[in-house]
């Protein structure tokens, strides 16, 4: 047992313990998707994401480049939101936003009888179309956004990594078609795992990789 440990020393102790493990089930991973994989796994304890998150060409690159010239991140949950790392968003001038909340959200999605994610990507396509746009709870928001990315709408990088039974797996295999076919960066966690904390930590990895600190 390790004590005596500050919060950055047991982050460092956790990424070695991480690291050494992956060795140790023969898993290697491309040395630009390392620090994503990892923060993933760190934030969950599950190595399957080693396996499941699957990353079209330069994703991450491209991910940086845009944070690095300050875009702003759009989430489908004010969990994910909340997660994302301020002091990282604060040195790169950028932002993170969820309007799952907002009134006119909720009052329109009520009015046509469907879901406020949904709702949410259409007001995100209006209001930041080129944002980096993760979700992590709501395969309708995938959905959406496939629809408004055949439609024009070209943001900067999709996180797909919604949770769940209904849906999700379709809906994560929809958007990685989408985006590929439309040559829009995407990270996605194949299958049925993710989560809103799995979002925030795709971000946090991407963000700390743009702002210089060891992810």
């Amino acid at each position: 047992m390790r004590e005596h440990m500050g919060p950055g020393d047991i982050e460092r102790a956790s990424m070695e313990i991480i690291t050494d493990e992956l060795a140790r089930r023969g898993i290697l991973i491309p040395p630009e998707r390392e620090a994503v994989v990892k923060r993933v796994i760190h934030t969950t304890a599950d190595f399957d994401f080693a396996r499941t998150l699957r990353f079209s060409e330069q994703a991450v690159e491209l991910g940086v480049d845009a944070l690095k010239k300050g875009t702003a991140i759009v989430t489908d949950t004010n969990m994910a939101r909340s997660g994302v790392s301020a002091p990282s968003l604060k040195k790169l001038g950028s932002e993170v936003l969820c309007y799952m909340a907002h009134e006119d959200v909720a009052r329109e999605a009520k009015a046509r009888g469907t879901t406020r994610a949904a709702v949410s990507m259409e007001k995100m396509a209006r209001e930041r179309p080129g944002a980096v746009v993760a979700v992590g709870n709501a395969p309708t928001a995938l959905l959406k956004l496939s629809q408004l990315i055949e439609e024009g709408l070209r943001p900067a990088l999709v996180i797909a990594v919604p949770v769940g039974f209904v849906n999700v797996v379709e809906s994560k295999e929809k958007i990685w078609e989408t985006c590929l076919a439309h040559e829009i960066p995407v990270i996605a966690a194949m299958g049925r795992k993710g989560g809103s904390t799995v979002a925030a930590a795709i971000c946090n990895a991407l963000l700390y990789t743009a702002a210089g600190r060891e992810a």
